[in-house]
């Protein structure tokens, strides 16, 4: 097909129809299911025969699946807030200030995200036996917080470096002292990174299965991603039920990504103008 052919751009629109097919429908197979009668027969239609919302009825009403959607706002919230604030200040010292190992400490940091999460699952639950922390939700933040902060370290650290030191020496001669630059100047132009890191906190916490199926058990301790799994059944699984708490679940992060896009859109230097 040459630049000029007048099928160029036909073929162009085909190709992005197809590919929002393929990235769309399975959301739409989950709202079909979801909104779906659970009869017994038309779960696995692509059509509801009979909208209902009995699905959502019986998570909330009969499952108690809000229980888990609480237990996992605790937990994300406490991950995203005290990972964020960890990071960003070890964000600062590294890039701003010159110490002995400061380079290997960046390898290190790099060396922990080259883990993957399954190796430390029984070392990790050793520990938290140790200091009595399983069927902890505190317990499981701290994890989290290990987890995601390599990443935001790392991350933030590009924003951090990306930051003039004139706009801090400026700061300084206007009698401002180390934490009101702080505050007023440099944290204000890290913003963006600061909430593309929390996404990424976020989206962690909120949707974690392996650590929060080994570290809890007790019932009105689990998260949703353990409380899904209760759908699923040895001989036969509540479709219905699934596509619901799925579609519930999912909500939450669509939000978060909406707003953290319009945040990503903002200058680095937003908060520069004096």
């Amino acid at each position: 097909m040459t630049t000029n052919s007048p099928w160029r751009p036909v073929g162009k629109t085909i190709a992005v129809l197809a590919l929002l097919a393929f990235t769309l429908f399975p959301i739409y197979f989950m709202l079909s299911t979801a909104f779906n009668a659970r009869n017994g027969s038309g779960t696995d239609s692509l059509f509801p025969e009979h909208f209902t919302f009995d699905n959502f009825t019986k998570v909330f009403a009969e499952d108690d699946f809000g229980r888990y959607m609480l237990n996992s706002a605790i937990v994300t919230v406490g991950t995203v807030v005290i990972s964020g604030a960890l990071a960003l200040l070890g964000a600062v010292a590294i890039a701003r200030f010159r110490f002995r190992f400061r380079n290997t400490m960046l390898v290190l940091i790099l060396v922990v995200q080259m883990l993957p999460a399954e190796a430390l699952v029984i070392p990790l639950f050793l520990q938290m036996k140790d200091w009595r922390m399983l069927n902890s939700l505190l317990g499981l933040i701290l994890v989290y917080i290990a987890f995601s902060l390599p990443f935001a370290i790392w991350n933030l650290r590009g924003f951090v470096a990306a930051v003039p030191r004139e706009l801090e020496e400026a700061a300084y001669l206007d009698g401002c002292g180390w934490w009101r630059m702080f505050r007023s100047v440099l944290l204000p132009l890290v913003v963006p990174g600061l909430v593309a890191t929390s996404a990424f906190s976020f989206v962690m916490a909120w949707e974690e299965f392996v650590f929060a199926l080994t570290f809890l058990s007790k019932n009105d301790r689990l998260t949703v991603g353990v409380g899904l799994q209760h759908y699923l059944g040895a001989h036969v699984n509540d479709w219905g039920g699934l596509m619901a708490a799925s579609t519930v679940v999912t909500l939450p992060v669509v939000i978060v990504f909406v707003l953290a896009q319009r945040r990503l859109g903002a200058g680095l230097v937003s908060g520069a103008v004096k």
